[in-house]
């Protein structure tokens, strides 16, 4: 069984797969001074609790935090007797090509979400997710990464709101009914929501224009659900992505070392 870890900068996220079938799903917030013997007392508690008794002999890490993988491979060693794959590091290989300048380190979570994106729909893609940041992921016709656009995330946008103006409240976001709001929190919410369907829009037409080329757009992230209301802006919403692709360089690395 493999187990795929993929650690963002707000929550981490584990999932057991049995070849294309996902076993269990488990998420938790991400905290570096977490050790090994803690992340496996609650992934062996939760799996537990959900009749999941399976081995793990395999591993496969994305992470933006870098000082949390130190502690994932003790786990890998310890627990399960296995060396993990990490995304990000020179001995992980990767079915796509990375074409940006010379010297730029690209977030193992877009080569991931790239990598999906090609093996879910090709090439001439352009991935938006919904995290902690909203990055787009530029994906060319061979499936090469070749850049992309970060924006603030939408959560931080709404607490920067919040913690720099005195008279704002802490809102919690959500489609409005309305453009024009009549209340404080209304007015927020609209500005947030229909802030970013024109920004994702807008960014998107600027890409498809700057590549002359219709593209295809896919929505991932935890917020991507609420802004798929928004009909005209994605073409798909995968929610589970993120590991679809550490899925996919796994198995490629299995193959190929």
């Amino acid at each position: 069984m493999l187990l795929a870890i993929d650690c963002g900068n707000t929550n981490t996220v584990f999932s057991i797969w049995d070849e294309d079938a996902v076993i269990g799903t488990w998420r938790t917030s991400t905290e570096w001074q977490r050790t090994a013997d803690q992340y496996y007392v609650w992934l062996s508690t939760l799996m537990k609790l959900q009749n999941v008794n399976v081995e793990i002999t395999n591993m496969i890490i994305s992470s933006t935090v870098p000082r949390v993988v130190f502690n994932l491979r003790v786990l890998a060693d310890r627990y399960f007797g296995t060396r993990p794959v990490v995304v990000g590091k020179s001995d992980c290989l990767l079915p796509v090509g990375v074409r940006v300048d010379e010297g730029t380190h690209v977030g193992p979570d877009r080569l991931v979400n790239t990598v999906a994106g090609h093996d879910l729909f090709g090439g001439n893609l352009i991935i938006v997710d919904f995290g902690t940041a909203t990055t787009f992921d530029v994906v060319d016709k061979d499936g090469s990464y070749i850049g992309g656009v970060i924006a603030p995330g939408v959560n931080l946008s709404l607490e920067a709101l919040h913690n720099v103006a005195a008279a704002l409240p802490h809102v919690d976001i959500s489609k409005p009914q309305t453009v024009i709001g009549t209340n404080t929190v209304a007015c927020m919410q609209s500005g947030v929501f229909w802030g970013y369907v024109g920004l994702v829009r807008e960014i998107c037409e600027r890409i498809k224009a700057e590549r002359n080329r219709d593209m295809r757009v896919i929505s991932t992230g935890g917020l991507a659900p609420l802004f798929q209301q928004s009909e005209t802006l994605f073409d798909d919403y995968i929610d589970d992505l993120t590991m679809h692709g550490l899925k996919v360089i796994h198995r490629y690395n299995k193959e190929n070392n």
